[in-house]
């Protein structure tokens, strides 16, 4: 697989400068939507405005910003401007992906310049600096250099002298079994009497550390399927150096089929259930893919959480995708470490393709109120960041943008045409409703792309979230079906919403697919795979330099 190297990066700023020769070709349009943003705002002074945020933006929840003249005003002259430049966007006479970035563009200098970024703009920043003399501010400024100097110039979103890898994440007991170039594999102590005769190798994302499955006890997804009375081994994948810029998709996935043979000569078993999330769950789908055209039985399920197979599916429908293909493009372009994608530059773009959620909100939080980033332990690990090989980089955009799982022709992998169609296994999908990295009608399509039989799962949740849905949660609900239909829009309408977390329905699921249960096993590995080092293992421990 392969790219334009030449280009690959190049896109938005290509795309800047079609839409400034755009809008320029076009002055009568620009004046147009000027006169009508400058009319809404005549109507703003005189107090008839009636301009809504859009839903659930929660930039404008006090309210102040309605039972104040002033600030309404303010507001009402915002939406205004927001509402026009955006619409002056779609008389741009430019091509749909262009017109995708333009959209982008605008919408994120019109984030960028929000009232609320300000102190004055802000009620609770400007009531909080006359209660406290302007010690938040003196505060705020303290953040502000800390993180220019110490976080790449980005708002701190964690506290992260709260956590610890191994001390309070990361600490369900195993010890790892066996280790390659890009990966150590850990088995997990049973904490059951007996357990399930078929185990379960979980592939995490390879552009973030595997403990977002194993996070805080009693929100770890590992220490459930344990107590569920599950044998677990988990990837843990190396943080890649610029040693390994040719390792791609390939070298994964031949690193995951070794894997697979530690866990069933360990767990004597014929075949294993395989769970991948993200990136993880296309790398697992590329291996099924293999193993069926090597007429490998290996595979008994697989489960695919917020995972996008059929790209062409959301393409007309979402800006999941295209946020996707945004973040790898330009984190390559920014990277500045050869042969490897910086995980701080892919956080950074990925920031900056949703300002409000994770910029501007943490500007207002550490910077004008002056208050601590919170202690979060999913914050936490999402800035525990990882590298990613330039190679890997290059054949997860290519199947993006080629839609390369849902050709029979267009991925080989060791020599092997991959034709997911021929994955016969059960299949457990699942999305988050309020997902905008994955858009869960995107993960709906998988179950037309495998040919087992497939259900689905919609979570009422985002992207992390989908996985950290521990039973605590009691506001956790999702949706199941007794059929799968094709088409994601038909599940909506004959599924019901439960009441919980889909983790116990997913065990069931598992159980129901799983061997006999026999005696849990006294120890770890085996003769010729030997537990090492203590899980969370090593590789989990390397930073970013």
């Amino acid at each position: 697989m392969g790219d334009d190297k030449t280009s690959r990066g190049l896109e938005l700023p290509q795309a800047m400068l079609k839409f400034y020769s755009a809008a320029l070709s076009d002055p009568k349009s620009a004046f147009q939507h000027t006169f009508d943003a400058w009319n809404q705002f005549s109507g703003t002074l005189t107090g008839s405005g009636t301009l809504e945020p859009p839903k659930g933006d929660k930039r404008f929840n006090d309210p102040i910003w309605t039972s104040n003249p002033a600030y309404r005003m303010i507001l009402q002259s915002y939406l205004a401007w927001c509402r026009s430049s955006l619409n002056w966007v779609e008389t741009l006479d430019l091509g749909d992906r262009d017109k995708d970035r333009a959209r982008l563009l605008m919408a994120t200098m019109l984030d960028a310049l929000a009232p609320t970024n300000s102190v004055v703009g802000n009620p609770a920043a400007m009531k909080k600096t006359l209660e406290s003399g302007g010690s938040n501010l003196v505060t705020g400024m303290r953040h502000f250099v800390d993180d220019m100097l110490n976080n790449h110039g980005m708002p701190s979103l964690v506290d992260r002298s709260k956590f610890k890898v191994g001390e309070n994440l990361a600490t369900t007991p195993g010890k790892v079994v066996h280790k390659s170039d890009l990966l150590e594999l850990i088995q997990y102590q049973p904490q059951t009497e007996k357990v399930h005769g078929t185990p379960i190798m979980i592939v995490p994302p390879q552009i973030n550390k595997f403990y977002v499955w194993d996070l805080a006890p009693e929100r770890s997804i590992i220490e459930f399927l344990i107590r569920q009375g599950f044998t677990v081994f988990t990837v843990s994948w190396r943080n890649p150096s610029p040693d390994h810029a040719a390792f791609g998709l390939q070298d994964y996935v031949t690193a995951l089929d070794s894997a697979s043979e530690v866990v069933l000569d360990i767990s004597k078993s014929k075949q294993l259930h395989l769970a991948g999330a993200c990136s993880g769950g296309i790398t697992t789908s590329t291996l099924l893919g293999y193993w069926a055209a090597k007429g490998i039985d290996r595979a008994r399920s697989v489960t695919l959480l917020v995972t996008i197979l059929d790209t062409d599916g959301v393409r007309n429908t979402s800006m999941g995708l295209f946020t996707n293909l945004e973040t790898l493009s330009l984190a390559k372009t920014l990277s500045r470490t050869k042969g490897v994608v910086n995980g701080t530059d892919l956080a950074k773009v990925f920031a900056w393709l949703r300002p409000n959620d994770l910029i501007w909100a943490y500007w207002v939080n550490n910077y004008l109120l002056g208050n601590e980033p919170p202690a979060f332990d999913v914050l936490y690990w999402n800035s525990d960041t990882t590298r990613m090989t330039a190679q890997l980089h290059s054949d997860y955009v290519a199947l993006m943008e080629q839609n390369g799982l849902t050709k029979k022709d267009s991925l080989t992998i060791l020599g092997e045409q991959i034709d997911l169609s021929k994955v016969t296994c059960d299949a457990y999908i699942l999305g988050g409703s309020t997902d905008h990295i994955t858009p869960w009608d995107g993960c709906y399509r998988s179950v037309n792309v495998l040919g087992g039989k497939a259900d689905y799962v919609l979570s009422t949740s985002g992207h992390v979230q989908a996985i950290v849905n521990p039973p605590t949660n009691a506001k956790a609900k999702y949706r199941v079906a007794a059929v799968t239909p094709a088409d994601p829009d038909a599940f909506l309408e004959v599924s019901e919403e439960l009441s919980g977390t889909w983790w116990g329905h997913w065990t069931d699921w598992l159980t129901a697919r799983s061997d006999a249960q026999k005696a849990a096993p006294k120890s770890l590995g085996n003769k010729t795979h030997m537990p090492t080092v203590p899980a969370p293992g090593r590789y989990v421990m390397e930073q970013e330099s």
